[in-house]
This record gives C-alpha cells, structure tokens and sequence, in this order.
C-alpha cells in the first residue's frame, strides 16, 4: 500500500474532521498541522497525537514536502494556498468554495491542469448514498423540475464566530449554496439561464458590504425551476430551516429529517447531512381523481454520521491519487456551481435578474 503523506491545513470544524480521517487511516501519515490559533495543538489532543505543529503554511510546505495537501481554512486563502501546493508538486484536497472568486477557482483548476495535480473538491453530499439516491429518484420525476431547498442556521457561540469570519469573504448563499446547485444540476440535464436573488443585512457584526440571509432563484432551459435560502445568524428561526425538496410531473421526492430539522439543531454542523428517510409521492390520479399509489418512504440504512462522510471523501481523494482518476467532470461540476452561486450574489447587489448566457465564460 503506497502511504501518502499529508499537511493538513486549517484545523477547525472541517479541517478536524479531514484530520482524524487521515489519522486513522493506514493509506495516510499526517506530516503537519497548520494553523494561526490553538486548534492545531487541540487537535493534537484529541487525536492522542503528536504531529509537528506550524503557524505559517509556507514554512510548514517546505518543512514537511508532503505529497498531499489538504485545506480547510477560510475561502480567501484557498487559491493561494492551492496554487502553492501545486507549485510544490503536492495534490490538493480543498474543501469548497475552490476560491472567493470565480477567477480564482478558475486559476486554482488550471494549476491542477498545468501541473498534472491532482484537485478534489469537498462537496461532502456527493459521497452521501442517501443525497445520491435523492438525486437518482428526482431525476425520474420528468420534466420539468421544481427544487426547493434551505438551510438557515440559527448560530450561536462558535459557530457565530465561524461564520462572522466566513462573511468577510462570501455570503451564506455562495459559501452554503454551492452544495445545494450542484444537487439541482445533478437531478436535471437542462442548462441553468438565469438567476435572480435577495438578500437583507441583519446584523452590524458583518461587513457593511455583505448580507446573512440570501434566498436564490434559478431558471433553466427546461422551465425547470429551483430556489434555496440561507440565513445565518442568532436572529434566524428555526420553523422551516431544513427543506430538501424536488417536485416534477410524476409526483415529489422529499428528505425527510425529523431529527436534524428538529429544535436545537440548526445550527449543528453533523445534522446538515442527515437525511434519515426519502419520501416519495406518486402524482399518478384515476378517474375520480384519486391517488392509485400510496406514498413510499425509503428507510436509509446507510446513513453516514459527519465524520464518516469525510473518512470517505478521504478515501476518494487516495484513489484519486494513487489511480490517477480523471478528475475533469467533477472539477467543472465545482466551477459551474460556484459561477452559479456568484451570477446569485451579483443578483443580490445588483437587484437584478443576471443571465447566465451572457456572462463571461
């Protein structure tokens, strides 16, 4: 087995969870934790560990030379930091957005690209059997769709500081909203042509130029349909914030998370993935306009808890390295997610409807 060695950087909610993937993982060696704060030195502690600890990524990238680099600190290192580890020669794991820019990301893929690099990108409901399957039954549904979908996080203490540091870069509908497009252009083959989207400024503790709650709206080439708000923040309720929805001529698909969209956990980074059930209802109606079917509910059996969905991301990005995978789909998949959820947030400060057609490709 070829072990690869790793410096994982940024040791916070992600970048701790990529970590103990790693550190229990005989595929893996961890060669350095970096990050500004004390988190490295409490990761060591949780893990039981030892590993070298840096401040500064550079000198940690010259110290260690590792064969791998995984990044989960702020968006708006994420180019830079991606583009030194190519240059380095390192593969890259980066969680999402790819960069704070739509430039940036585009940079950050042809790096890998010039390089011959490796790039995953951490869109963790890609590896979710139960988000896969959501996506597998919506897409029988017909044409055209409806998505709707949400999730505000009502975030106190800790989590409120990550996301006041989240909004000095990007809003809640880029940052959040990336996963929840790449699911809606999974379920359909259409083209996305337009967005439109709001948003409202809730709290002087952002940046005057920045805004905690979004809602989106996309329109595809199909007159298939979809919307998804994000709010963040301690002002935000708690009545509707979990919605996962598709809707099509042959009836709905819904997740169905009784526990995860209950009281208390909005705003738990472990409850965004669960799903626990899938119903799905049949549009199908007889003579008299009854239902010939009753709904079906999907008990999920497979139901990954957080961190397994990243030990599986983890293992995906070994792959990736050790098969050489032809990563150039799920690259563009990324870039075309992010360059949606930005043509949102020009929406939002703009007020206007944005054509994805006539932006620059």
């Amino acid at each position: 087995m070829e072990k690869i060695s790793v410096l994982v950087v940024g040791c916070g909610n992600m970048g701790a969870s990529h970590a103990t993937a790693y550190h229990h993982m005989d595929e893996f060696e961890i060669v350095g934790l970096v990050s500004r704060g004390r988190s490295k030195d409490e990761l060591n502690d949780r893990l039981g560990a030892s590993y070298p600890t840096y401040q500064d990524y550079d000198t940690a990238l010259q110290a260690t030379k590792p064969d791998a680099v995984c990044i989960s600190t702020y968006p708006d290192t994420h180019e830079e930091y991606s583009l030194k580890a190519f240059k380095a020669g390192a593969d890259v794991f980066v969680e999402k957005p790819i960069a704070d820019s739509l430039e940036g990301a585009e940079r950050v893929v042809a790096a890998a690209k010039q390089y011959g690099k490796q790039l995953v990108v951490g869109y963790i409901l890609r590896y979710h059997p139960s988000w896969i399957q959501f996506i597998a039954e919506g897409r029988k549904l017909g044409t055209p769709l409806v998505f709707r979908m949400n999730l505000n996080q009502q975030s106190q203490g800790y989590m409120w500081d990550v996301h006041k540091n989240l909004m000095n870069s990007l809003s809640p509908i880029v940052d959040c909203g990336v996963h929840y497009i790449d699911v809606m252009c999974q379920m359909t083959d259409a083209k996305p042509i337009q967005v439109y989207a709001i948003g409202a400024r809730l709290t002087a503790d952002i940046p005057e130029d920045n805004y905690n709650y979004g809602q989106l709206q996309i329109r595809f080439d199909d007159g298939s349909v979809g919307w998804y708000e994000a709010g963040w923040g301690p002002m935000m309720s708690e009545t509707a914030f979990f919605v996962k929805d598709v809707v099509g001529p042959k009836g709905s698909v819904s997740i169905v998370a009784d526990k995860a969209g209950s009281k208390g956990q909005s705003d738990s980074v472990a409850a965004h993935t669960q799903t626990e059930s899938l119903r799905i209802h049949h549009a199908a109606i007889d003579e008299q306009n009854r239902f010939t079917q009753a709904d079906e509910w999907i008990n999920l059996k497979d139901e990954p808890d957080h961190q397994e969905l990243c030990n599986r991301e983890q293992r995906f990005f070994y792959r990736a390295i050790v098969e050489r995978l032809d990563l150039s789909k799920p690259m563009d998949d990324a870039l075309n997610s992010l360059r949606i959820a930005f043509a949102c947030d020009a929406s939002v400060r703009s007020g206007e409807v944005v054509h994805l057609n006539k932006l620059p490709r």
